[in-house]
């Protein structure tokens, strides 16, 4: 759970509001927002007062604002592009005895709203005193129809508790005098709009219809807002109320009087329908939007409820979590969920904004958020709006391919931000230079059609997309000849934002990389499955046998970063040369930084806004070895600052894969109620949408350890401590998979369609339908990973007399205690340690020729090595352990394992054997330990090593491996033991049950193991 109590109650299915806080109204309205993908509605209180920020929103609907720049040049976006707040219909007030409802005034004696997540109704039951003494209650429901894109409606029913009889008067507008936040210092927030960018040009008023339409000045789109109502109720039978209705030029408006008595109701259903030009000609939006409440059934808010229930009933079978063991989360996940579902465009021509439907931060713009962090989550449950959502990139690729122009490029540059396809970003190194887009709708188009079995996308333009992004890359880069030759992609700007305009940015090429390859890949596809189709679009667009060979040929040769010392991705070409920013010395309340520091001071300093190299081995995983995420993430998580909302879910997937249980933890909760409790406290300005996504994702590909990038659907499950059950539902082709993980076991059942061939920690199981497959989770035996010196034979006096022979010849002391910190160390390091010992330097050529002559004199003495070297059991364990199904690996530094394997004549008896020349870093580094558990396909926590020096027990551990020491010096080893004699398959085993410690004189368990 978060640190501080949660801002709202904990409830599975509801969020609720207990009293009305004016200073918490405008996080309110945000919290309790509406939406259909297509109609959007803040969550504002029906009455004039108690609101900050009204706000109603069409997808889509946007003005163009010129952007005004003090220096401009060639290439600059031209506009900004402004999602447009829109007539308000929310709008209905109430007077009671000649005083106006308001939450100023009078005594509020009870409150609560309530947004039930199964239905997704708002309501809102008050019951007030005025001031003239009359009691009354007042409940206002909401909702906005997930079937019927252009309808909301609101139900508000008075009734007369006490003081009647009284006289009420109940006023319903479309309030046209409405208009954008005004832009400010946060870039983030506000629009670039002046007065006036809507006229209103229609408004009619006739009875209990009314309706208003607004034209937009430069984009010149038109919208219609128009309500009909309906009454019932004590109040409005047999002509007791009043109507009547006008229109100004603030609006139009239903007025309703009447006279209530104790107990006596009235009540009136709004129906309101929004549409836009986007959709249908400006001449024919008011009968089309008469036609839509119309269409409402007679039943009108309970049958649109009824309809609502029912879609909301389909989404949570395929979408819901289920969180065991903490309800606050549970809750924070659903409505992130419902969110997801009701801000994203279902119609193909439009996206899923940045706040979603529910505020005006980034101007409503559509980022790469929508395909990296919200895509997979639609993939998986939703494929439809996934459809949907990448038919809006096909939509636009025209102008992409004009953006590209513009660039002096061929192919096709999708926009950093925007919403009509043009790009709107006025701070290019943040904005424009942002090209890994292109790599990411790629990647979004490759994961929906694996996922799915979906090609017909394919055909409708998503093929075009692919080829059109990775022309951009084979002509955007170059081979650069101080490079090696390798394909470089230079001046571009990665995710990580607090790092701009730098050459080979990590991120960027591994995932133009990937996009390369899969664009040559799906050419050779589409030319087997359909020639004739393929012929025609390579004709089309101009595409050559001889381009694709280039794409293959850029992406083979693609440089990526990275450095040798630390063994890790560097993030671009520059980003070691920089200083570490300064964390310790940072005011807690100078985040985010871009608010308090110039871009240039945060540019020259290492420190990530989000991590690119950490986002790329979530991706792209299959990429990367275990040890090179851990190194990774080790070096890059501390240099993060978290001021995206983005970064914590990656960061907590990360995290989980590498076994950092409580950091994956700690950033899930950072994300899962990010928006519910106001984490970074801008919520007011709308949710974060991709932070909503995040959650799920960080649900399911960390806590559930999905990967799906290799083309297979593996799980590798991880529960946190805290919980008792996660249980999520994935669509893949025709199957419903459920994955549910318990605290031992996690168990695979398939709820429609199959059988589906899934891995469990990359073993291949099946699932069919009615045979669920359940698999324990707690860590056993699997595989040995042994040390080769010291361990399995004694070479540790060839290799003394070795180093002793060459310490000799060139005059430098070495003795046995200088030889002990030799052990577990490569040749080149211990070469190194006695140099230093002796106070003397060497080339490196001098250093090569001493380690090949060390080397030479050690191969001399291990000739003589038989099967009689072996180490006391070893041969016995060997052999069980084999007979018994267990695998084995050796892990060795020496470069003359292999030799020495051969001569003890255990070669059948290993498995694998992994040695220096296969690494960056040795030990005390884990990644000797994690290669031999990744070749032989074992879990790490399933794993046993065992090794005779502190270096080896550190890797070991860092592995997150069972460590057993051979010795008496090696307090951080789970098991001593001084005698090989006493490791048996049966002993290893026993290190895996709790309940049966290993004690004796001779063997001592470490504390804390």
């Amino acid at each position: 759970m978060t640190d501080e109590r949660p801002l709202y109650p904990v409830d599975a299915w509801r969020i609720r509001e207990l009293t009305f806080d004016p200073a918490l109204a405008a996080r309110n309205e945000t919290i309790f927002s509406l939406a259909n993908g297509h109609l959007g509605l803040r969550g504002n209180l029906e009455e004039e007062s108690g609101n900050v920020a009204h706000g109603t929103y069409v997808n889509g609907f946007f003005e163009e604002v010129p952007i005004a720049y003090g220096e401009a040049a060639y290439g600059f976006a031209r506009n900004h592009q402004v999602l447009l707040n829109l007539v308000d219909g929310k709008r209905i007030s109430l007077t009671v005895g000649g005083d106006p409802f308001n939450v100023e005034t009078g005594t509020i004696e009870a409150w609560e709203r309530s947004l039930d997540l199964r239905t997704g109704v708002l309501t809102r039951t008050v019951r007030w005193r005025s001031p003239g003494g009359v009691r009354v209650e007042i409940v206002a429901r909401r909702l906005v129809s997930l079937v019927r894109a252009s309808i909301a409606a609101i139900d508000y029913a008075v009734t007369v508790l006490g003081g009647g009889p009284a006289p009420v008067r109940v006023v319903s507008a479309l309030n046209a005098q409405v208009r954008n936040q005004a832009v400010s210092d946060d870039p983030r927030v506000g629009a670039h709009l002046p007065d006036g960018a809507l006229h209103t040009v229609h408004r009619e008023a006739s009875g209990t219809w009314g309706a208003v339409v607004q034209r937009t000045t430069a984009t010149r789109l038109a919208a219609v807002a128009a309500a009909e109502h309906r009454l019932r109720g004590e109040g409005a039978e047999g002509g007791a109320a009043r109507t009547s209705s006008v229109a100004t030029e603030e609006g139009v408006a239903l007025s309703v009087e009447t006279s209530l008595g104790n107990g006596a109701m009235l009540g009136l259903t709004k129906l309101l329908a929004y549409g836009s030009s986007l959709d249908h000609p400006e001449d024919a939006l008011v009968a089309r939007a008469r036609e839509a409440v119309s269409a409402v059934p007679d039943g009108g808010f309970d049958a649109l409820v009824e309809e609502q229930r029912d879609v909301l009933d389909r989404f949570w079978a395929t979408s819901d979590v289920e969180i065991d063991g903490d309800g606050a989360l549970q809750q924070g996940v659903r409505f992130n969920l419902f969110s997801l579902f009701q801000s994203a465009g279902r119609d193909g021509r439009t996206s899923l904004a940045a706040k979603g439907l529910t505020g005006e931060g980034y101007e409503g713009h559509y980022f790469w958020d929508t395909e990296i962090f919200a895509l997979p989550f639609f993939v998986y449950t939703q494929p439809a709006v996934a459809r949907a959502l990448l038919r809006y990139r096909c939509g636009i690729l025209d102008k992409a391919r004009a953006r590209a122009v513009e660039l002096s490029q061929r192919g096709a540059l999708y926009p950093w931000r925007t919403i009509g396809g043009e790009e709107a970003s006025a701070y290019f190194p943040a904005g424009t230079a942002q090209y890994h887009i292109n790599a990411d709708i790629a990647y979004a188009i490759a994961k929906y059609v694996a996922a799915t079995g979906d090609r017909s996308l394919l055909r409708e333009g998503g093929a075009e997309v692919v080829f059109e992004t990775a022309r951009l890359w084979a002509d955007l880069g170059d081979y650069i000849p101080a490079r090696d030759g390798g394909f470089c992609i230079n001046e571009v700007t990665g995710p990580d934002e607090y790092t701009a305009l730098v050459n080979n940015n990590g991120y960027t090429n591994l995932m133009a990389r990937a996009h390369l390859r899969y664009a040559a890949r799906l050419a050779d596809e589409l030319a087997a499955e359909a020639p004739a189709d393929w012929a025609a679009l390579a004709a089309r667009i101009g595409l050559a046998q001889a381009e694709i060979a280039e794409w293959r040929r850029a992406a083979d040769l693609m440089r990526i970063p990275r450095d040798a010392t630390l063994g890790i991705h560097s993030q671009d070409d520059s980003f070691l040369d920089r200083a570490p920013w300064d964390f310790a010395g940072t005011p807690p309340g100078n985040h985010p930084l871009l608010l308090h520091y110039h871009p240039l001071v945060i540019y020259r300093h290492q420190v990530l806004k989000q991590s690119d190299v950490v986002l790329a081995q979530v991706l792209l995983g299959s990429e990367f070895t275990m040890a090179e995420k851990k190194r990774n993430f080790d070096y890059y998580d501390p240099l993060t600052t978290g001021d995206s909302s983005l970064s914590p879910c990656i960061q907590s997937v990360a995290a989980s894969e590498l076994g950092y249980g409580e950091q994956a933890y700690r950033y899930f909760m950072q994300t899962a109620r990010m928006d519910l409790d106001d984490v970074n406290r801008n919520v007011a300005h709308g949710v974060h949408i991709a932070a909503m996504a995040g959650s799920w994702v960080s649900l399911v590909y960390g806590f559930g350890g999905l990967r799906d990038d290799d083309g297979t659907i593996d799980f590798s499950p991880r529960l946190p401590e805290a919980w008792n059950r996660l249980a999520f539902r994935l669509l893949v082709g025709d199957a419903m998979l459920q994955v549910s993980i318990a605290r031992h076991v996690a168990r695979y059942e398939l709820l429609a369609g199959g059988p589906l061939a899934i891995r469990h920690f990359g073993r291949p199981i099946t699932v069919a339908a009615g045979t669920p497959v359940e698999i324990g989770l707690d860590p056993r035996l699997e595989a040995v990973i042994f040390d080769l010196d010291g361990v399995l034979t004694d070479t540790a006096e060839h290799h003394f007399r070795a180093w002793q022979r060459l310490a000799a010849e060139v005059s430098i002391p070495f003795d046995r205690e200088l030889n002990e910190r030799l052990k577990g160390v490569s040749r080149m390091e211990s070469l190194e340690i006695i140099l230093d010992n002796a106070g003397q330097t060497a080339t490196l050529a001098e250093k090569v020729r001493l380690a090949d002559r060390k080397n030479t004199y050690f191969r001399e003495l291990i000739d003589a090595i038989t099967p009689a070297d072996l180490l006391p059991g070893m041969g016995d364990l060997l052999a069980d352990l084999r007979a018994r199904g267990i695998q084995t690996a050796i892990a060795s530094m020496s470069h003359n394992v292999w030799d020495v394997v051969r001569r003890l004549g255990i070669e059948p008896l290993i498995d694998v054997i992994v040695d220096p020349a296969t690494l960056v870093k040795g030990k005390p580094d884990p990644e000797i330990f994690l290669v031999a558990a990744e070749r032989l396909g074992v879990r790490f926590v399933d794993c046993v090593g065992i090794e005779d020096a502190r270096a080896g027990i550190a890797a070991i551990r860092a592995a997150r491996m069972v460590a057993v020491g051979v010795g008496t010096d090696l307090p951080d080893a789970a098991w001593t033991v001084t005698d090989t004699r006493r490791i048996t398959a049966d002993a290893l085993a026993t290190l895996f049950d709790p309940a049966a410690p290993l004690t004796s004189p001779t063997e001592v368990m470490a504390p804390g193991a």
